[in-house]
């Protein structure tokens, strides 16, 4: 019974001792990560599209023989520049110079016909008021000096298309531009169409006009729709046909020093493409561009109002779509679903997800977890850990 006084200080020692290193063993708490981040500020931007076209000629024209003949000879050199009424081709003339002496032979006839027609009929209308031949003579001998007059137009009629068909074997350029391969030879017999449309008419060459040029390309109908649903929304405002301009891209990858400028916009949608032809004047002083050349343009089709231009590493992507972190007024990251199809530059354009003065986090992102805490700080582009976050182009 005189024990017990003793025993009990001694337990309240055990006590505060295992207390004591309970505390030491607890794990401290670790602070929260710290991701670098950039605020979202809205602006307008330019409204890109990258889209592929082909190049054609700004004007062709198929040189086909407007008579049939040999052709003697060729007298351009192929692949050169030529003007407008330069000689190309000489079809064998012997024909058409005998054809225009008939011609001008049965025109002297004529007219040598007509005067001793006209030369009657003058006299007897002198004759007829003083009774010496009858009214009816007279009606036939005018009607034979009106007939002669009508002979004579014919025979010159005859004569000019003699004339015009001698010139046609003299094949000369119908415009100024670079004249293509021969595809006749000396001693090939051409022939001429007698079709209003000329199409069996022999092929000689063609001569393409190359500056400026025409890059052909084509807009989907639905993205056309979308867009101008986005300028009644006023999200967008559209170019006018002769503002919007576009910039090319060679096969090489090298950017063209030349921007084009639209100058045709199709009414309809194609049938078979379900798509909006367009079509655009691209300068070409240096004939680096030829047609049929298939390239790469980003048409700037005019501005994108209040979006947000975000670095790549910025912009995550899963089955679900893009996103982005944001760290929240609370201090905690959140993640949002943007939409971000478009680069200008090295950013993405995301056109709706976000909201003004968002800390949308560039790097740490491996770090940061939807619904935890992190430390926002200011980015810098060499924060970014190489590969991190950065999708492809184009995904």
């Amino acid at each position: 019974m005189k024990s017990t006084p003793m025993r009990t200080p001694v337990l309240c020692l055990s006590l505060l001792a295992l207390a004591a290193c309970s505390k030491e063993q607890a794990p401290p708490k670790m602070p929260p990560p710290t991701v670098g981040v950039v605020d979202a500020q809205p602006q307008n931007v330019p409204l890109n599209k990258d889209l592929v076209g082909r190049l054609s000629a700004f004007r062709s024209a198929d040189v086909r023989a407007r008579v049939s003949g040999v052709v003697l000879k060729r007298v351009y050199t192929e692949g050169t520049d030529v003007k407008q009424g330069q000689l190309l081709f000489q079809i064998d003339p012997a024909p058409y110079k005998a054809a225009l002496t008939n011609a001008e032979a049965a025109l002297a006839s004529a007219q040598a016909t007509y005067t001793n027609s006209h030369v009657i009929a003058d006299r007897d209308r002198q004759l007829v008021p003083k009774g010496y031949i009858s009214k009816q003579q007279l009606d036939t001998d005018e009607a034979t000096e009106r007939s002669s007059l009508a002979a004579v137009k014919q025979a010159q009629a005859n004569v000019e298309t003699a004339r015009v068909n001698l010139g046609y074997t003299n094949v000369t350029s119908p415009i100024d531009g670079r004249a293509g391969e021969q595809q006749v030879t000396e001693g090939a017999v051409v022939g001429s169409s007698t079709s209003d449309s000329g199409a069996n008419a022999t092929l000689l060459t063609t001569v393409d006009q190359l500056d400026p040029l025409y890059v052909n390309f084509t807009l989907s109908a639905a993205d056309l729709d979308t867009l101008r649903h986005a300028q009644a929304k006023g999200n967008v405002q559209l170019a006018e046909q002769n503002k919007t301009t576009v910039q090319i891209t060679l096969p090489s990858g090298a950017k063209y020093d030349k921007s084009g400028t639209l100058d045709f916009s199709d009414t309809t949608v194609n049938a078979t493409t379900g798509a909006i032809n367009l079509r655009a004047v691209v300068p070409n002083p240096d004939r680096r561009l030829l047609p049929g050349m298939y390239v790469t343009l980003t048409a700037n089709m005019g501005e994108l109002n209040k979006v947000f231009l975000m670095p790549q590493a910025a912009i995550q992507r899963d089955p679900a779509g893009a996103y982005a972190l944001v760290v929240g007024k609370d201090g905690n990251v959140e993640q949002k679903r943007v939409s971000a199809d478009n680069l200008l530059g090295n950013d993405w354009v995301v056109t709706s997800g976000l909201a003004a003065g968002d800390q949308v986090i560039v790097s740490g992102i491996q770090v940061a977890k939807p619904g935890a805490p992190a430390k926002a700080t200011p980015w810098k582009p060499d924060q970014t850990p190489a590969g991190q976050g950065a999708a492809p182009a184009g995904q």
